[in-house]
């Protein structure tokens, strides 16, 4: 269904991959930086039914999807929706619920719209087209992915310069949360921030230590 491909094309793992289904045999791992925070797919077998009683060796691969935070369903585009509805059903059947998209995959392989059916078929789950050949649709598969994830990305300031790493926090996070992430004697220590970005007013706006950051602030903590 095209996931190894788009695993491949979002990480520097290297995976076998061909023009069939089933060529991945266990679950991989990868890591893809997404707006500076590392976050980590994994790809699992194709999934078939009666994979709730083992077939396939279901039990081990609904296993992994219990531990992941969400899911993104891969259908590839051309292929009847259903096929990836019956995967669907036997994780639902296993008990587990996660947020959740579909990526149609190959999307410029097929002509129209190769969303249309997965659309139609999932009208409560957003379906985004994907393919490996179009860096802007893999850079929305990463925002998809991120959106799936409920955290905000926070840079830190010191002395003028600015982290290029963010920390991912929950939203609803304040300037004391942001500082006890750095370091509990930070956060017990804070009196407050100077805060640039979509929670200030102005840039370097001076706030106390229970403003409420946003995604993209960055955040100088005053002590």
């Amino acid at each position: 269904m095209g996931k190894s491909t788009v695993l491949q094309a979002l990480s520097a793992i290297q995976i076998r991959t061909g023009d069939f289904a089933f060529t991945t045999l266990r679950p991989v791992p990868a890591l893809t930086r997404i707006g500076g925070v590392l976050v980590q797919l994994v790809e699992i077998p194709g999934l078939i039914g009666g994979a709730t009683d083992d077939r396939g060796g279901g039990r081990a691969l609904l296993g992994v999807l219990r531990s992941a935070d969400a899911i993104v369903w891969c259908g590839r585009a051309g292929a009847p929706p259903e096929l990836l509805r019956e995967v669907m059903d036997e994780v639902a059947l296993a008990g587990i619920e996660a947020p959740s998209f579909v990526a149609v995959t190959r999307a410029d392989e097929v002509d129209g719209d190769p969303c249309a059916r997965y659309a139609a078929a999932f009208p409560l789950l957003d379906v985004l087209g994907v393919s490996v050949l179009d860096d802007a649709a893999l850079g929305a598969l990463r925002e998809a992915v991120w959106s799936l994830t409920g955290l905000i990305r926070v840079r830190l300031r010191y002395a003028g310069a600015v982290d290029e790493e963010p920390i991912a926090i929950p939203p609803g996070s304040t300037v004391a949360d942001v500082a006890d992430r750095v370091h509990h004697e930070l956060g017990a220590q804070a009196v407050g921030a100077r805060v640039w970005g979509p929670s200030s007013r102005f840039d370097g706006q001076r706030v106390g230590r229970e403003h409420e950051v946003l995604d993209g602030d960055v955040v100088e903590i005053l002590r």
